[in-house]
């Protein structure tokens, strides 16, 4: 039996693996450390109440009190807790560089003086920057163009100081754009589902021709388990799945299965420094054993389903005045 301590498991991602985890690893105690943020993922977040072997401790990554309270015993600490939305970050990058920097130094620096044995590290394909052609390595340049990227780009930096200085047992990894159950509605696959499940139009940026590589959030979760089991310290691996499309074929593919047409689209001024294409290239993990599981179109018509089965989930989230103030803003007068 192992103790393990994840870090945002009331998030999306986090959420999705903790309990990909409870199912795989019954024996195992769970620590999960949020702050339980807007985007924590409310009422059905794992909680004290979901298995007796895991534990919520509510507190701020970037505070060495409770982070040192929180790893207490632990062996390996997964690190998802970031914020993690691009567009809040062109608005305010203040609280990114607090939690994805700073919160990722002070788990670090507990993590050494806990002697823990393995530190995964949940970073993003959003490091690298954009790429028209081909695919990127774990050896490509890193040339972060959004605030968020940029201090996701630190934490990854930081990481790696810990491993030649210290060290200290760090394994990356980048995974590609994620999708599922649970996901906050301000992204784009929940928030096209829920605007027109409501009747209303979805946004879409610039001509819709920038291409994002997706993965359903338990085949993340299985790659990170596979990094635990058999990635080698110091490493970095990246995690997608080859299944890529452009925005505005993504945004087709959700009105079709909704029974909407193109007039439920509104056009809006792109963002700025929006990347236009993603692409990894996974081969170094897939040597570890690892493929995804989930093709894209069914795991998308399943999302939409649950989507469609959990009104109450989201609409209580889409109620609130602070995510209503959000969206008005963020795409006030940017219709074209």
């Amino acid at each position: 039996m192992a103790k393990l301590l994840v870090t945002g498991g009331s998030g999306f991602i986090g959420s999705n693996f903790i309990r990909y985890w409870q199912a795989r690893h019954a024996q195992d105690e769970l620590v999960n450390l949020d702050l339980l943020t807007y985007a924590a993922s409310g009422d059905d977040a794992p909680s004290n109440g979901a298995r007796s072997k895991l534990r919520l401790i509510k507190g701020d990554i970037a505070d060495p009190a409770t982070v040192r309270r929180a790893m207490k015993g632990v062996k390996a600490v997964v690190h998802f807790a970031a914020e993690t939305h691009v567009d809040r970050s062109i608005q305010n990058s203040q609280i990114f560089l607090k939690t994805n920097v700073l919160g990722t130094h002070t788990l670090l620096e507990a993590a050494r003086q806990n002697g823990i044995q393995k530190f995964v590290y949940i970073s993003t394909d959003e490091v690298y920057g954009s790429i028209e052609k081909g695919s990127f390595t774990e050896y490509s340049q890193l040339r972060p163009n959004s605030p968020y990227a940029a201090s996701k780009a630190s934490g990854d930096l930081i990481c790696r100081s810990y491993w030649v200085t210290h060290n200290l047992p760090v394994m990356v990894t980048r995974c590609c754009n994620n999708y599922g159950p649970y996901q906050f509605p301000e992204k784009v696959i929940p928030l096209f589902i829920t605007n027109l499940i409501e009747g209303k139009k979805v946004p879409l940026y610039g001509d819709g021709m920038n291409v994002r590589e997706w993965i359903h959030a338990l085949d993340h979760a299985r790659a990170i388990e596979r990094v635990m089991e058999a990635g080698e310290p110091g490493e970095i691996y990246n995690i997608g799945t080859g299944q890529e499309i452009p925005n505005v074929e993504l945004a087709g593919k959700i009105l079709k299965a909704l029974g909407k047409g193109g007039e439920s689209i509104e056009r809006v001024k792109d963002r700025p420094g929006h990347d236009f294409r993603y692409s990894l290239d996974s081969s170094k993990l897939k040597k570890l054993g690892w493929s995804p599981e989930i093709e894209f179109e069914k795991g998308l018509k399943d999302t939409i389903g649950w989507y469609r089965t959990h009104e109450s989930w989201w609409k209580k989230i889409k109620g609130k005045g602070a995510f209503k103030t959000y969206i008005k803003k963020q795409y006030a007068g940017r219709a074209r």
